[in-house]
């Protein structure tokens, strides 16, 4: 099952971010998204999941458009973005089981998630205690306890310590090998990870076609 885009253009305000973007996606493949800020990674990503409008182009699988069926294509996708989605109140276990069971999984998968993640240790203690690297982490494990053909990671590193980024890498790694998709936003070198890279540059719009009315 592929997942692509085609002649993609989004407006943000009132600014055309990129137009005449494809792209496309197999099983256990990975996309990097490049460019300098406001080249529209974000934008991007936030496109692919379904919670920005495309203002040309066409988004699907190879089974139909996203247009046509926005939950089946939520249920095939994790997205983590710079909002860790974290609730204050809720333990670091409470936080990923609800997770966990909104997508229909059991605590299984939360318990794993919480020990590769280095998350054990912490399970009972409230999130408003954590630190911002244990609270992406934590973010982070949303992609392990609940399965997901399609992760959406925006500067996943950010925040993660040497073992943090480690065990990341293994869990791309790891998805990926049974079929998974991964699309990342960064600007950081992410090392020996075998991806196509999309530069957003090149979809730049030109000046002058920059600002549109909507």
């Amino acid at each position: 099952m592929r997942f692509f885009g085609q002649g993609l253009a989004c407006v943000r305000g009132e600014r055309l971010v990129f137009t005449g973007l494809d792209f496309a996606l197999g099983p256990g493949e990975a996309l990097i998204l490049a460019g300098r800020n406001g080249t529209g990674k974000t934008t991007l990503l936030r496109l692919m999941a379904g919670l920005a409008p495309c203002q040309a182009g066409r988004l699907g699988w190879d089974d139909g458009p996203v247009r046509d069926e926005p939950e089946r294509h939520a249920a095939r996708l994790h997205y983590v973005g710079h909002l860790d989605a974290v609730k204050p109140a809720l333990t670091v276990w409470e936080n990923l089981e609800f997770w966990a069971r909104l997508r229909g999984s059991d605590g299984a998968g939360a318990r794993t998630a919480l020990a590769r993640l280095g998350l054990d240790g912490l399970a009972l203690v409230p999130a408003r205690y954590l630190s911002a690297g244990q609270r992406h982490r934590l973010s982070l494990a949303r992609l392990l306890a609940a399965p997901a053909v399609l992760w959406l990671l925006d500067e996943p590193t950010v925040a993660l310590d040497g073992d943090s980024i480690a065990a990341l890498m293994a869990a791309l790694a790891e998805h990926r090998a049974g079929g998974g998709m991964v699309v990342i936003a960064t600007n950081v070198d992410l090392g020996d990870i075998e991806a196509a890279t999309l530069d957003l540059h090149r979809f730049a719009p030109d000046a002058a076609a920059a600002w549109v009315s909507v």
